[in-house]
């Protein structure tokens, strides 16, 4: 079984739209800049990767990443000719902290706010009539494990559609918990580089339309791409701290359901958060993985310039695989000036944008969570795909 994404929205740092996203990510731009919403003087660290749309520096505001994920689910289902009313389409959120930065102001500020607003299903009620919304905190991998869940309920005919979506953004007990949990505060993202300092928070939402392919697009929509397979494991090896045999374990199980072999996978969407720790673990499970190869896949780390975006990390790679492959650019890794040697084998994009003179057909996209919850999936280049006359007879 295989599954056609028909739908795309979203919003970070670095754009307002899938479309501005992908321009900022091929021209290097980043969303890097002074932190905006809160006391800097309490805190190391300086600077994160913040939407720049609170009243006034300093003044922030209650629902932001409620905001976000409505215009991002708002987008997809235009785009995939849904309009306004999601009452028949399962919707399901990937998140690590939801709303509660409104908890925060509440406490801190008074700021007030309706409990009921704090579930997401609240705005999806209001908004687009979705009766039937289901949020994953599931940390940083949480949009990938939706992806997942939304594949399943395809599969099972619960639903012929569903939204995949993931949000989340910062908050000032996490920014300070991470500001105390690093030697020297991060002043960027730095993946696999060897001035990497740790991670930082980036902002923002995203949504995507599935339907099992053998049910076609639909009225008034196109195909991006295909997605062949998503793979989820949790190891619980540690707290915090990734397992390289777990991830190595989860990108092996997408490539089977896939029917991918490694030689097969032409780009690589890492993970990259430029933590010690992740960047060991994820290049020694690739290393495993793509070992023997005569080169590797291409990779990108499009947190350089995003941020991490936590549980809407994995969809925001996810929609920028979709636009590579569309478009022959890889974007390139910021800020990757001096290469760990665990990387020294592999076609890391740094610098500027490349365009491989041969199509790009399969993409890779890893997520990696706290707890041990990894989550890979394999994409296919939309040109691969059938028209919707040929679809009507069967999925993958």
């Amino acid at each position: 079984m295989s599954w056609i994404v028909t739908g795309m929205g979203a919003v970070a740092s670095i754009g307002g739209s899938v479309e501005e996203i992908f321009d900022s990510l091929v021209n290097g731009r980043s969303g890097l800049g002074p932190l905006l919403g809160y006391d800097r003087a309490k805190f190391r660290c300086q600077v994160a990767y913040e939407i720049d749309d609170r009243p006034a520096p300093g003044v922030d505001e209650p629902m932001r990443a409620t905001r976000w994920l409505e215009r991002a689910v708002a987008a997809a289902a235009a785009d995939a000719g849904l309009g306004e009313n999601l009452s028949e389409v399962p919707v399901l959120v990937g998140t690590t902290l939801r709303e509660l930065r409104s908890v925060e102001l509440s406490w801190q500020e008074g700021i007030p706010f309706e409990a009921a607003d704090l579930h997401f299903g609240t705005m999806l009620r209001r908004r687009f009539d979705a009766a039937d919304t289901h949020t994953v905190a599931n940390a940083c991998s949480a949009s990938l494990y939706t992806l997942a869940l939304g594949a399943d309920l395809l599969d099972l005919g619960a639903a012929d559609t569903v939204v995949v979506a993931g949000v989340d953004t910062l908050t000032e007990s996490t920014y300070g918990l991470l500001d105390r949990c690093y030697p020297e505060a991060p002043d960027r993202v730095r993946p696999f580089d060897r001035q990497r300092r740790g991670m930082l928070q980036g902002e923002g939402a995203v949504a995507v339309v599935l339907r099992r392919e053998a049910d076609g697009h639909g009225p008034a929509a196109r195909i991006h791409a295909r997605v062949r397979a998503v793979a989820v494991n949790c190891d619980a090896y540690h707290p915090s701290a990734p397992n390289a045999k777990s991830i190595a374990a989860a990108v092996q199980e997408a490539h089977s359901r896939a029917g991918v072999r490694p030689a097969d996978i032409d780009l690589v969407m890492l993970h990259g958060t430029g933590t010690p720790l992740n960047d060991e673990a994820e290049s020694t499970a690739l290393g495993t993985v793509f070992a023997g190869l005569n080169q590797s896949p291409y990779m990108t780390a499009i947190k350089s310039m995003t941020g991490h975006t936590a549980g809407a990390s994995g969809l925001h790679s996810l929609i920028a695989a979709v636009d590579v492959m569309r478009t022959g650019t890889i974007p390139p890794t910021r800020y990757l000036d001096n290469p760990v040697e665990a990387v020294a084998g592999f076609r890391l994009v740094r610098g500027i944008a490349e365009r491989p003179q041969q199509p790009l057909r399969l993409a890779q996209i890893d997520s990696f969570g706290f707890g041990g919850l990894n989550a890979v999936a394999v994409v296919e280049r939309v040109a691969d795909i059938p028209g919707p006359q040929h679809l009507a007879g069967g999925g993958q």
